[in-house]
């Protein structure tokens, strides 16, 4: 475990961008793959005492996070559900990071959690924790706070040793698993897919979004016992565009947060497209009535038709803004893009980090780009 100099609760920041900026420099690397330190602070917390939501639905994989989290929370608000959202990064502010209700979380609300993981990180022996680690602990003590009747949480990178992976989900789902941020997870996709699937638990259901996904999921799955709800298996998608079909699983009655589930089969038509993937929208479908929500047709009609993701394939005029940074999401982006042509030419501004594979990018963007 590794340890840091107490600082006195006097010298604590007042304001959101000092406590940013104290983070950012308080741990000796940005990423620190583990939850040895974490749960221990979550531990001291009372985070794991009892349940932060009614209902925790934890999203992982390489692409489709973002656009399957924002989906699960439109849809479980236009059934009337309350939610609390963590996702990261963020784009602008890093208020985004933290939804309640569907609003981003003040500023105060943001500092009081972590001086409550600052107080929680000195009470005995000092745990150094790094920036995402400090925010994530934050956010579900706002959570645990008030606890909504869906939380949603989106793994920061990798599954097994993220974070968040020290809130146990009722439902775990797997968008898609795919080479990135290959400095911490490597190049084997089994092995990437095995920690992905480190969110998955014990007899609890594993909703895998993919009809692509390594081996090692499903193996993770059944050494676990987890209920895998596949798509192309346990729940489908069909047609695309305007009007698409959804088939799965849906429970018979409302959840109560107790008892089992009782699951029969549901199909919601004519179903509009929300400017996102259909797969991802068809995950998240099948998680949230996982989690116990008797799926309405009017409410998902609703919540689909204005479902807005910044930054994921975002029209501003002429502009189309989006933040894939792997061949894998920029091959969608590329698809959407040949699907409404454009009646002059296409140029590309791409800004991308060194340790991403730009090359990969580029040949996948390159047949609807006539300029760079």
């Amino acid at each position: 475990m590794t340890v840091a100099k107490s600082m006195p609760s006097a010298a604590l920041p007042i304001t959101l961008d000092a406590w940013l900026a104290r983070l950012e420099a308080a741990h000796p690397v940005g990423i620190d793959l583990g939850l040895e330190r974490v749960a221990e602070v979550a531990r001291r917390m009372g985070l794991r005492d009892g349940p932060i939501a009614g209902r925790v639905i934890t999203v992982a994989g390489t692409n489709g996070k973002g656009s399957t989290v924002a989906m699960l929370e439109a849809l479980a608000r236009a059934h009337g559900l309350t939610t609390a959202t963590y996702t990261s990064p963020h784009l602008i502010r890093y208020n985004e990071r933290l939804r309640l209700n569907g609003e981003e979380a003040d500023d105060a609300t943001l500092m009081a959690g972590f001086v409550a993981v600052e107080r929680a990180r000195q009470d005995g022996e000092p745990v150094s924790l790094t920036y995402f680690e400090v925010g994530t602990l934050g956010a579900l003590w706002a959570m645990a706070r008030q606890p909504a009747d869906i939380a949603i949480l989106e793994v920061g990178l990798g599954g097994r040793l993220d974070a968040v992976n020290v809130i146990d989900p009722d439902v775990a789902v797997v968008t898609t698993v795919a080479q990135d941020h290959a400095a911490f997870l490597g190049t084997d996709l089994e092995q990437i897919g095995r920690e992905k699937a480190g969110i998955l638990r014990a007899g609890r259901p594993a909703v895998l979004g993919s009809t692509s996904l390594p081996a090692s999921v499903r193996e993770v799955a059944a050494a676990l016992g987890a209920e895998v709800h596949a798509l192309g298996e346990g729940f489908w998608r069909e047609g695309e565009g305007e009007v698409w079909r959804w088939t799965g699983q849906g429970p018979t009655g409302p959840g109560d947060g107790a008892s089992p589930i009782t699951l029969s089969p549901i199909t919601l038509s004519e179903l509009p497209d929300p400017g996102l993937p259909l797969d991802n929208a068809a995950t998240a479908l099948q998680a949230l009535a996982l989690a116990g929500v008797s799926l309405e047709t009017p409410a998902c009609r609703r919540a689909l038709s204005s479902v807005q993701l910044p930054g994921r394939m975002q029209w501003l005029g002429q502009w189309c803004l989006d933040v894939g940074h792997n061949p894998h999401a920029a091959a969608y982006l590329s698809g959407r893009l040949a699907s409404r042509p454009c009646a002059g030419r296409t140029f590309a501004l791409l800004a991308m980090l060194g340790d991403k594979d730009a090359e990969g990018v580029i040949a996948a963007l390159t047949p609807v780009v006539d300029g760079w």
